[in-house]
């Protein structure tokens, strides 16, 4: 078990059409918009309530991609404090792996905390977010494969 690459970085924004507007304007390409919540995304982020708005966007040549999140509830009325999933600012860095619970095994033995569950994402993604040094969120992203 390994990290294949970075799946995306997320930030979370107050203003999403603001930030949204400016990576536009920097270069970036609107890959989709989607209003997000349930219990699912709960569970992976460690929030009750969840409801909120993601905007993905790429760079043109697919090499990266970029998540901006806006929490409706709950919402972020401090600032700048210890990092939460819904704290404003960048917040996590998502990983694909190969081997979800393997990897969250080997970083809760190195101290890391898993924050909320691991979820199964429409039978496309396993997920979760994990909390290591410094209050650094990961989110770790296992792509589910169906073999016939």
């Amino acid at each position: 078990m390994k990290a294949l690459r970075i799946d995306h970085v997320g930030v979370v924004v107050n203003d999403l059409s603001a930030a949204k507007a400016f990576f536009l304007v920097f270069g970036l390409e609107e890959l989709g918009e989607a209003k997000v919540k349930g219990k699912w995304v709960e569970r992976i982020v460690g929030l009750n309530d969840v409801e909120s708005t993601v905007v993905m966007l790429g760079l043109p040549d697919g090499e990266a991609t970029l998540e901006l999140v806006k929490f409706h509830t709950p919402s972020d009325d401090l600032g700048m404090q210890p990092s939460f999933a819904n704290t404003l600012g960048i917040r996590h860095i998502a990983f694909a792996v190969d081997d979800i619970e393997g990897v969250v095994v080997r970083l809760k033995e190195k101290g890391a905390d898993l924050i909320g569950e691991i979820q199964n994402y429409e039978n496309t993604y396993k997920l979760c977010y994990v909390r290591g040094p410094e209050g650094i969120i990961l989110e770790l992203a296992e792509k589910i494969s169906f073999l016939n």
